[in-house]
């Protein structure tokens, strides 16, 4: 059944009673306090979210969204927008990074057409729901219609549910699209107000020409939607139906009380429409890594996040996202497979005078 956008809108917090029941399961293993590090936040984290002391990860999910973007036609990526079509036949056909680090962490693959340009063949393995074919220019006009934004947010839902309704309790969300660093550096800049230079950066490999042409396009057309203040509008006026679907992914996989793997640049700007739209998202977000775009961190600054890696990454397509999945894996491995000092036999410093051993 679909769920009306505004109960979309509407993510209850954490609920913290189980907090001191967890926190005293965590500091009881077999371990000097704190010696897991942040595997022992990331464990009150998914225990707080599954509502429970046996922590678990089942069938994790990646989604990729794909679309395109009319602000490509001012220049703003070297590449043609014909590689988003390219990228998705790859990502079908299994040769893509994503495919490959899905496979290493056990996560169940979905390549969702969000609106690409290009025609895409058919595929039974190809989720078909796009919006539009692009979106428009955003240098000229806004780059999609309120309704087509509340269409993608739904769409986004949608998938989620799906997944839901199949057992997954983890989810992570990637993206292609050609020139959505610019969509999401617009977004980042209206939504956090910060400016425009802080958020731009170089994406699939701009020159330093282009690096400035870039900046001058998109300082442009925060110019001319300076009106687009409300979180709806600003992803009207700057968003990708990739990350409109996204930002519905994420309000629908909190309100399913996932764990939701945070990937890089443009994934977290979807993140931020979401977090306008209802702030509590932000408690079942894992922040997977720091991406080397420019503004990531600010990003992760903005949420007070801190990422369980920095591996330079700068792909997209989730694969932050992915890398973080056995560590999930091992903080609820921890949680329900180690012994705790009385289980086990071992003096508890806390319980006696006997240190615990090293």
């Amino acid at each position: 059944m679909t769920s009306p956008l505004s109960d979309l809108f509407t993510v209850d917090p954490l609920d913290l009673a189980l907090r001191d029941t967890l926190q005293h399961l965590i500091d009881t293993k077999t371990k000097p306090p704190g010696s897991l590090g942040r595997l022992e936040a990331l464990a009150l984290q998914l225990g707080l979210i599954q509502r429970g002391t046996q922590v678990r990860v089942e069938r994790p999910v990646m989604i990729v969204f794909a679309g395109d973007h009319g602000i490509a036609a001012e220049g703003v990526s070297p590449y043609p927008q014909a590689v988003t079509a390219q990228m998705v036949a790859n990502f079908l056909a299994g040769g893509a990074a994503i495919n490959a680090f899905s496979g290493v962490a056990g996560l169940t693959l979905e390549i969702v057409n969000a609106g690409v340009a290009t025609p895409l063949p058919p595929s039974n393995a190809l989720v078909d729901v796009p919006v539009a074919r692009g979106t428009r220019n955003f240098a000229r006009e806004r780059a999609m219609t309120r309704d087509e934004a509340l269409a993608a947010l739904e769409a986004g839902a949608a998938r989620v549910r799906h997944h839901a309704a199949l057992g997954t309790n983890v989810i992570g969300f990637g993206e292609m699209g050609i020139a959505n660093t610019s969509a999401a550096a617009c977004l980042m800049s209206r939504l956090c107000d910060v400016p425009i230079d802080e958020c731009v950066g170089r994406g699939t490999g701009l020159d330093d020409a282009g690096l400035a042409k870039k900046r001058a396009v998109l300082a442009a057309a925060l110019a001319l939607h300076a009106d687009a203040r409300e979180p709806l509008d600003v992803l009207a006026a700057f968003g990708g139906f990739e990350i409109a679907m996204m930002a519905g992914a994420f309000l629908q996989a909190a309100r399913s009380r996932m764990t939701i793997l945070v990937d890089g640049f443009i994934a977290t700007s979807a993140l931020l429409v979401a977090h306008a739209l209802a702030p509590n998202v932000r408690e079942y977000c894992v922040f997977a890594h720091a991406s080397n775009e420019a503004g990531h961190r600010r990003m992760l600054e903005y949420f007070g996040a801190r990422e369980l890696l920095a591996l330079d990454l700068r792909l997209g397509e989730g694969t932050g996202a992915a890398l973080a999945v056995p560590l999930l894996r091992a903080a609820a491995a921890f949680v329900n497979e180690m012994a705790s000092f009385e289980q086990a036999g071992v003096d508890d410093r806390a319980s006696g005078d006997q240190p615990r051993h090293a």
